[in-house]
């Protein structure tokens, strides 16, 4: 599903250079729990945006589904972003003035559905992510745990075959965290989402089928 073919990315600015990937090559198969891990800095996040679309390699090929996403106008780019691949970073990236089911509904509604049909899905993913009691709360009286919950559900609910998860549990503590990560790996188990997590943490990389390390730019092998 996921290929980089000797993927680079190259950032210039105020007379340096750095890079951030060197020529990364990997596969992730459809349905596949893929854990990203290596210390701050080696291009994890870089990876996972150039994954979705957000960013493009100075070298090298994203291909998703086969088809490259250098090669995708601004206005398909747009559109694989919004219904191929959902996001859930770390600090949860919630509307304050909007409550946990408008929060999930803004997506179906930015894609031009009605507003009755974009609450329902909201509420449905709500459910899914064992958060229904609390589609009327406001995020400041969520817990972390809590809102990143809503925000995966907010990821899902255009129905994206991709998750990307930068650092879903680093902001939790370990019950909050634990209870996400086996709420990724039932989504990948039972509804059959590709997963990408980026992690630096071992114990969070159990949770996925493997690990791919990244150091100073490059996949490296196992420690």
């Amino acid at each position: 599903m996921i290929r980089l073919e000797n993927v680079s990315k190259i950032y210039d600015g105020a007379g340096t250079r750095v890079t951030a990937l060197a020529n990364v090559s990997l596969e992730i198969a459809p349905k596949e729990f893929v854990a990203l891990m290596g210390p701050s800095g080696c291009g994890k996040s870089t990876l996972l945006h150039l994954v979705a679309g957000v960013d493009l390699p100075t070298t090298g090929e994203v291909l998703v589904d086969g088809e490259a996403l250098s090669r995708l106008s601004d206005r398909a780019l747009s559109q694989f972003r919004r219904d191929r691949v959902g996001i859930v970073y770390q600090f949860y990236n919630l509307l304050p003035t909007m409550s946990a089911w408008e929060n999930v509904a803004l997506p179906t509604l930015l894609r031009g559905a009605t507003a009755r049909v974009a609450r329902e899905r909201a509420e449905e993913r709500l459910r899914l992510v064992g958060m229904p009691h609390r589609k009327d709360h406001w995020p400041h009286e969520l817990s972390g745990g809590e809102l990143q919950r809503v925000a995966i559900g907010r990821a899902l609910v255009n129905d994206p075959p991709i998750l990307l998860a930068d650092e879903p549990t680093g902001n939790l503590d370990s019950k909050a965290g634990r209870d996400v990560l086996e709420l990724l790996v039932r989504l990948n188990v039972e509804r059959g989402v590709t997963i990408l997590l980026v992690t630096h943490s071992p114990e969070v990389a159990t949770f996925a089928h493997r690990t791919i390390h990244l150091r100073d730019g490059t996949v490296s092998p196992m420690p």
